[in-house]
């Protein structure tokens, strides 16, 4: 038996309308990762190393520093998961995880669908993670530490201004101003 659209009640189609919408608004991925310059904000790059903008708060000035300790470092799948202080190679949760752990702000190597729910919703103020279920990228002072669409030939943890797409992610950022 088919129900003619006619016979339902306008009000139980605009009720379902709107869930759908509601529905599919929170399934949308963040915008593009898209470097812009704000002076006294944005980090920048020089030579392949992050330099941190004087106002940034400490811990976003460790975060910097631990990015610039294992840039250029080689991609290894399942690396940087480890207690020990540095590793020889990091995959990208590991790079993550040991740049938000030099800043105090995770207690141990976690994987890229953990991020998912690391901190608070939303991007943050200096810090931003970008994680899907097989992906972490951070967003720090405005600029990206990632081991993909870095631009070089090889993988691993690099900074970028490099533009990236989103698909699948969610932003994430620390607990407190971050």
């Amino acid at each position: 038996m088919q129900i003619a659209q006619r016979d339902l009640p306008r009000g139980k189609i605009r009720l379902g309308a709107i869930l759908l919408l509601l529905l599919l608004a929170g399934c949308a991925a963040p915008p593009p990762y898209v470097y812009q310059y704000i002076p006294g904000y944005t980090a920048v790059l020089q030579n392949g190393y992050a330099v941190a903008p004087p106002a940034a708060p400490p811990d976003v000035q460790v975060a910097i520093a631990a990015g610039n300790r294992i840039t250029g470092m080689p991609y290894v799948y399942g690396a940087g998961h480890t207690d020990a202080e540095f590793d020889t190679a990091y995959d990208c949760s590991g790079a993550a995880s040991f740049v938000l752990k030099a800043a105090g702000l995770l207690d141990a190597p976690t994987p890229s669908f953990e991020f998912r729910h690391y901190g608070l919703a939303g991007p943050g103020r200096w810090i931003t993670i970008y994680a899907r279920r097989d992906h972490v990228f951070l967003v720090i002072a405005g600029l990206r530490f990632d081991t993909g669409w870095t631009g070089g030939e090889s993988r691993g943890p690099r900074w970028t201004t490099r533009s990236r797409p989103t698909d699948g992610a969610v932003m994430r950022h620390p607990y407190g101003e971050l």
